[in-house]
C-alpha cells in the first residue's frame, strides 16, 4: 500500500522518503525529542535504517509512519504514524499496532502533535480498532498528549529495563478527545 497524504489547517503529512533523511536527523539529534523517547542521540546512520523501516512499513503492514511539515511553509517538524513495532515489553502487545509520534523542539507547544495525530486517527480508525503507545511516566507532554487525543493507561511496565506506561485507544474516540 502506498501512504496516503493528509493534510490539516496547517499542516501536511506526507509518505515517508529519502530526502527526509537529513531532517530527521536533526529530530533525532535535537535534545528535546531524544531525552523524552530514547535518552541519547541517533546517528546518521542508525536514523537512515528508521527511515528505511518506515518506508518499508507501508507496504508491509498497510499503514506507517508520515513526515510532518507546515502547510504554508514546508518547514519540517517531525513525524507521526503507526507501527508493528514487536518489541520486547512487559507486558507484550505483539500484533497491536502501535502510535508513535517526535516532533523538534521548536515545534512543541503549538499544537502541531495533536493536530497531526487527529488527521492519522481520522485515516487510521475506519481499518484499525485499537492502537497502543508506550511512554516514559516523566515524558509529562507526550502523557497530557496521549491523554487529548482519547489513549488512557492501561497498564505500567518496562521497555529496555525502563518504566513505561502502556496506554490504548479505541477507534473513534480522537475526534472527540482533541475538540474537548
Amino acid at each position: 500500500m502506498t501512504a496516503p497524504t493528509l493534510t490539516t489547517a496547517r499542516l501536511v503529512l506526507t509518505p515517508p522518503a529519502t530526502r527526509d533523511h537529513a531532517d530527521m536527523v536533526s529530530l533525532w539529534a535535537d535534545p528535546a525529542v531524544y531525552e523524552a523517547i530514547v535518552g541519547r542521540i541517533f546517528t546518521p546512520e542508525e536514523v537512515w535504517h528508521r527511515l528505511l523501516r518506515y518506508i518499508g512499513h507501508w507496504q508491509q503492514c498497510g499503514y506507517g509512519h508520515w513526515t510532518v511539515r507546515e502547510a504554508d511553509s514546508g518547514r519540517y517538524l517531525g513525524e507521526v504514524g503507526i507501527m508493528e513495532s514487536r518489541r520486547q515489553t512487559m507486558p507484550d502487545f505483539t500484533g497491536t499496532p502501535e502510535v508513535g509520534w517526535a516532533f523538534l523542539g521548536r515545534a512543541h507547544g503549538h499544537g502541531y502533535a495533536a493536530e497531526a495525530l487527529a488527521a492519522v486517527f481520522g485515516w487510521a480508525d475506519a481499518r484499525i480498532t485499537r492502537t497502543v503507545c508506550i511512554i516514559d511516566p516523566a515524558n509529562i507532554a507526550s502523557l497530557r498528549l496521549a491523554a487529548r487525543v482519547g489513549y488512557t493507561i492501561y497498564a505500567e511496565g518496562s521497555y529496555r529495563d525502563r518504566p513505561t506506561r502502556f496506554l490504548e485507544r479505541f477507534a473513534g474516540l480522537a475526534s472527540r478527545a482533541v475538540e474537548a
